[in-house]
């Protein structure tokens, strides 16, 4: 057995891949000790105990011993900034036509140090400073040099994504923007009702040209919302402003996940009736906006009691991306339960972004996004020591330049170089 383990490492292709000699985390199953993950062609084709893995004939594979350590699937952020934040500008409060995708820098180091803390699917966002600040993406973090290559694709070809939109104080500021709570969602309601009639005429015009309304793609994207195409990412922190987001989605029917809702536990049960899944940000230390006043680590723990499937976000730069597995942990602390906290980061943030059947567990058929670690996902002490994307390795710890995107400060891989004499002299391109 041994010999012929060599030889297949001798004999490797980059695409097909067996990882074992540690533990499996599924996420949609028990733990597996002494497991096996085997991947071919960056799909997931073989998952169970080491005993069980049948080596496929006249094919040539890589091993990756996890060396005692432990390997699950790709942490999933559904609410990241990486690669810039520009969305509307300040010419109107909803701008739903604005594309994030067209203001990504691809080359942004926040990517590198995204996959050294095992993310491998993000939805970037644009900000919250706008009651609709446009169109979100989601990406894998495979090594690509344009956003191009790193965009998930529907089943149609169309480029995956939500919209964002917002509430709170983060929108309320001088004219065009609204000056109060209840002028942001009388102004929401109107463009969703003009949204509504223009879907309305293009169904009326049927296949007749000359009767189709003018093209317009602010309420192209809301009507998208309007007909359960488009999810609307909704950043959320009071009480009061969650019951708003609900209200409107129950009037206008769209489909919806509940951002931040640092009051999440004040309304636990409400937002379980609504059948809203979360998305929950983690403050670990003071400070933040006044609205997020009453953020708790319980949040997690009181809405799954509810009934209410949560995921873990982390809001990069708000919470660097090296760390999110500090977020679910810290639910842990206030008694989230670990199945959950491990599906918060996995399956559940899967299928907020509608990705459920492609990411989120190590199932057979999935694609092949992984994470390796030290040990287990929630202690301090567990290093990740390589990630991979559709069974390609974007991470390796033992690698120097990616052990600077893990280690490193602020500047740690940043793509700037100085332009003096001393350039020379700087390792790491500015650290």
């Amino acid at each position: 057995m041994l010999t012929s383990l060599i030889c297949a490492l001798l004999m490797a292709t980059p695409s097909n891949i067996l990882f074992t000699n540690g533990t499996v985390i599924p996420v949609t199953g028990p733990d597996i000790e002494d497991g096996h993950i085997y991947v071919e062609n960056g799909r997931i084709m073989s998952v169970g105990p080491a005993a069980d893995f049948a080596a496929p004939s006249n094919t040539q594979y890589q091993i990756v011993d996890l060396e005692g350590g432990m390997v699950m699937p790709g942490l999933i952020c559904t609410h990241s900034h990486i690669g810039g934040w520009g969305g509307g500008d300040r010419s109107s409060p909803m701008q739903p036509e604005t594309r994030i995708l067209d203001a990504i820098d691809v080359q942004d180091p926040g990517f590198r140090r995204a996959v050294a803390g095992g993310l491998t699917t993000l939805n970037i966002m644009p900000g919250s400073g706008h009651l609709c600040s446009g169109q979100t993406v989601y990406v894998k973090l495979r090594n690509a040099n344009t956003i191009d290559g790193r965009l998930i694709r529907l089943p149609d070809a169309q480029i995956a994504g939500g919209l964002k939109m917002a509430n709170g104080t983060n929108p309320q500021n001088g004219p065009p923007f609204p000056g109060t709570r209840g002028k942001s969602a009388a102004l929401v309601r109107q463009r969703l009702i003009e949204a509504q009639e223009y879907a309305n005429q293009i169904k009326r015009a049927g296949d007749d040209m000359d009767k189709l309304p003018p093209r317009d793609l602010a309420l192209e994207t809301l009507a998208e919302a309007l007909d359960g195409t488009r999810v609307i990412h909704h950043h959320t922190h009071r009480h009061d402003d969650i019951m708003t987001v609900l209200r409107l989605a129950e009037e206008f029917n769209f489909r919806l996940v509940l951002h931040h809702v640092s009051d999440g536990w004040k309304v636990a049960e409400e937002i379980a009736e609504a059948d809203v899944p979360c998305s929950i940000i983690v403050i670990d230390s003071p400070g933040g906006k006044q609205e997020a006043i009453d953020i708790d680590f319980k949040t997690g723990k009181v809405l799954t009691e509810a009934g209410v499937s949560i995921a873990y976000h982390t809001d990069d730069w708000i919470t660097d991306s090296r760390y999110f597995l500090r977020s679910p942990a810290l639910g842990m602390r206030a008694g989230l339960d670990r199945e959950t906290a491990l599906r918060s980061v996995t399956i559940n943030a899967a299928e907020m972004l509608d990705l459920g059947d492609r990411i989120g567990s190590l199932e057979v058929g999935k694609d092949a996004d992984l994470v390796w670690l030290s040990g287990d996902p929630f202690s301090n002490f567990t290093k990740i020591r390589g990630t991979w994307v559709e069974g390609d390795r974007v991470f390796d710890i033992k690698e120097s330049e990616d052990l600077l995107f893990a280690q490193g400060g602020w500047g740690a891989g940043n793509a700037e170089r100085p332009y003096m004499c001393c350039e020379e002299h700087v390792h790491g391109g500015g650290q």
